[in-house]
């Protein structure tokens, strides 16, 4: 069988939409990656790989962020950005061939989202691990294992509240959240919550935001010939991950999303 071009891909990979979507669809899929992984769908949409077996390669990939992390210095943070850019890579591509295919299942949904989790688990508890300085020939500071735990417990929160909201409505037997139901009812509230958008500062405990600032500040220790810069970020996305899970619940408390 022919492979088929990427014009012919495009209209039905990609159908309307799917670009944007304000909470499905990240800033680099739209930026880039859905035009890397149009390539790549070409090469698999006359195989017999299915779109499932490509989400188990995006949760390994995500998975592996951690162990990356763990390699010292430059090529260790470098790592790390691969293995989140290869894990958005197939999180693009396996839809695209569930979409092509019309192969679509409950299980695959399941696993995306389990992913998701581990994805952005795996880079902050590896970067927690980093900052602990595994290898180093001093002790061993497990102060920052913590925070990257803590930080990691935070990303995993905040994305469970939003997917509870969705289980609290289907067990009251209620019809899946509105974009709308979203904005709180408090005006207080509304505005804090329209602050914190325009920062944008609760998306580095991401996995993708959270490994490229990662690479950044091993480059400045790299620098130094320390972990001080790693160190302070770790601090402060524990800190974001913990005020964030405060926020986003207490703005999913003041919505209409559980009315």
């Amino acid at each position: 069988m022919p492979k088929p071009s990427v014009a012919e891909l495009r209209p039905v990979v990609h159908p309307p939409g799917v670009k944007d979507r304000r909470s499905g669809e990240h800033w680099a899929g739209r930026l880039y990656m859905r035009e890397v992984s149009l390539r790549i769908d070409r090469h698999l949409v006359t195989t017999r790989v299915t779109p499932n077996q490509l989400t188990y390669v995006m949760t390994v990939a995500g998975a592996l962020a951690a162990p990356a992390l763990l390699v010292p210095g430059i090529w260790g943070a470098v790592l790390g950005v691969v293995m989140v850019q290869l894990y958005l890579l197939f999180d693009c591509v396996d839809g695209e061939i569930a979409r092509w295919k019309k192969q679509y299942s409950m299980s695959g949904v399941y696993l995306d989202r389990v992913a998701a989790y581990l994805c952005d688990a795996a880079v902050l508890v590896g970067f927690g691990l980093r900052g602990a300085d595994l290898w180093g020939s001093g002790r061993i500071d497990w102060l920052w294992a913590f925070l990257g735990t803590l930080a990691a417990l935070g990303a995993i929160l905040i994305k469970a509240e939003t997917d509870l909201v969705g289980v609290a409505r289907h067990q009251q037997g209620m019809a899946p959240v509105k974009e709308a139901a979203s904005e709180p009812r408090s005006s207080g509230v509304a505005l804090a919550r329209k602050a914190a958008a325009a920062l944008k500062f609760h998306r580095l405990v991401l996995g993708i935001e959270a490994s490229l600032l990662i690479l950044v500040l091993a480059v400045v220790d790299q620098i130094r010939g320390d972990l001080f810069f790693s160190r302070l970020g770790i601090a402060v996305l524990a800190g974001i991950a913990v005020l964030q899970t405060l926020l986003h619940l207490v703005s999913i408390l003041a919505s209409s999303r559980l009315k």
